[in-house]
């Protein structure tokens, strides 16, 4: 009772004061003294000898637990001989031991066949949890793998819309204009305005290409590669009325510096201005465009000002969503604010749409250039 009241008040503070195997075996000599000191032969205390050979073989081993029931048999029979009443004769004690030792043994025969069925079982729940996990990682790289191809499909598809968006405003600007000349109906500055726009919209239109084949070679962005050039801001401003197709009676353009020039990529920067032009021109009705071009300190401000009827609360970020057309041109592509996201964003820019006081928009770019 001392040593099982010890072992309780031990186990309660979390301390382990002996080995299990040793505790084990000091079941096994207690129970072994309980009956030699209760009966012998004929003591009730036989009945612990069972858990205690149980206890050896979960913890040792089969083996272990054969040699342990053989030993407490062993022991069960001095026990016998040794604590038996003077009336049970010799014969009836070394009975009683070798019949316990056979007991004991096949309790220990038998707990050895269960644990051997408790280990294939526990291997066969953890081939089980194994392949489990292997075909859970196995499904994950499956659709990991079916992602990118999506995403990569996606992205194709991405930039055959860019290039059918990019290259309808300088095609249709070069059908009209090469229609005018054809039909002798420009002469004089219009004849030579034509020809200037003529020759840039060619020059826009092999940049474009150049990217186009840039994506083919890198499977990468429908934006292209950069091509960084010289490029005077008061001429970018004109390049990019004349390609929005503004008469110029709409006009409204403001550089400063006025000599300023910077170093950048002349075609993603006139695609991004130009497309602003476009949005604008085209919500304002016959009202003027304004664009405004700032360069000071290594960043270039751009603002494009119209009197159109400007956007929803809310809206701001809604609108350069792929895909997202709003009032007149609901229903469309949707891709040319989208495409200016795509560019602002890929030239380390900021992008901001905000209401314009007397109303209108004011969309709002700023980069970081450096001066040429």
């Amino acid at each position: 009772m001392v040593y099982a009241v010890v072992l309780t008040v031990a186990d309660r503070h979390g301390r382990r004061p002996l080995p299990p195997r040793l505790a084990t075996a000091i079941d096994a000599a207690l129970a072994l003294v309980a009956c030699g000191f209760t009966g012998g032969a004929d003591t009730v205390m036989v009945a612990i000898l069972p858990l205690v050979v149980i206890a050896a073989a979960v913890r040792g081993g089969i083996v272990v637990g054969r040699l342990a029931a053989l030993a407490v048999g062993l022991g069960f029979t001095v026990a016998a001989l040794v604590g038996s009443d003077p009336h049970v004769s010799v014969a009836d004690r070394l009975l009683a031991g070798a019949w316990w030792t056979g007991y004991l043994v096949a309790a220990a025969v038998l707990v050895g066949v269960l644990l051997r069925m408790l280990e294939r079982q526990f291997e066969a729940a953890a081939e089980s949890r194994a392949q489990a996990r292997a075909e859970h990682a196995a499904f994950l790289e499956e659709r990991d793998l079916r992602s990118r191809l999506l995403a990569a499909q996606q992205a194709r598809l991405d930039g055959v819309r860019v290039v059918l968006h990019e290259f309808r405003t300088p095609v249709a600007s070069l059908t009209a204009l090469s229609a005018d000349l054809a039909a002798g109906r420009l002469a004089g500055p219009a004849r030579d305005t034509a020809a200037r726009l003529l020759a840039e919209h060619a020059l826009h239109l092999r940049d474009m290409l150049d990217g186009l084949a840039d994506v083919a070679v890198q499977e990468g962005s429908p934006l292209g590669r950069v091509r960084e050039r010289t490029v005077r801001l008061a001429e970018l401003a004109g390049a990019v009325l004349d390609a929005a197709g503004l008469a110029p009676e709409r006009r409204v353009s403001h550089v400063e510096p006025p000599d300023a020039a910077v170093r950048c990529d002349p075609q993603r920067l006139r695609r991004v201005l130009t497309n602003l032009v476009e949005n604008a021109a085209r919500h304002s009705g016959d009202a003027p465009v304004e664009l405004d071009l700032r360069y000071g300190d290594g960043r270039l401000v751009a603002q494009v000002r119209d009197r159109g009827p400007g956007l929803p609360p809310g809206q701001e970020g809604l609108v350069t969503a792929k895909g997202v057309a709003l009032g007149e041109r609901r229903g469309t592509a949707g891709l040319g604010l989208w495409i200016v996201e795509a560019l602002v964003a890929a030239m380390d820019g900021e992008l901001r749409l905000l209401p314009r006081e007397g109303g209108g928009l004011v969309a709002r770019l700023e980069l970081p250039v450096p001066a040429a």
